[in-house]
């Protein structure tokens, strides 16, 4: 009698290790919820970040001519009458000053 209870025993426990470790809610399901929580809170966290920063140019826009101006010459090119507009373009980062030539000699036969 003591055999077959310990015999039970022991296949309830085999039982609940299985479910643990592979069934639903086992540890492997919680530890992908972890990491996808963790990642969803950093994405929140910059989405956040974002919304305060277009919150705020919100607020700059409605309440100040400055951002407006600044706006309209960054993204459009304006220009006040009588300003005098001046672009200064930088060479890239492979070119030099100066232009290179390129001679050939005709070698002697």
């Amino acid at each position: 009698m003591l055999r077959w209870i310990a015999i039970f025993l022991v296949l309830i426990l085999i039982g609940l290790q299985l479910k643990l470790w592979s069934g639903s809610g086992s540890m492997h399901e919680v530890d992908a919820l972890r990491v996808a929580v963790k990642k969803q809170g950093e994405e929140n966290a910059g989405l956040q970040q974002r919304n305060q920063s277009l919150g705020a140019d919100v607020l700059d826009l409605k309440h100040g001519d400055q951002a407006v101006e600044a706006r309209a010459r960054t993204e459009l090119g304006l220009i006040k009458p009588g300003e005098t507009f001046y672009q200064v373009v930088e060479q890239p980062a492979g070119a030099s000053s100066v232009p290179t030539s390129t001679t050939t000699q005709a070698g002697s036969p």
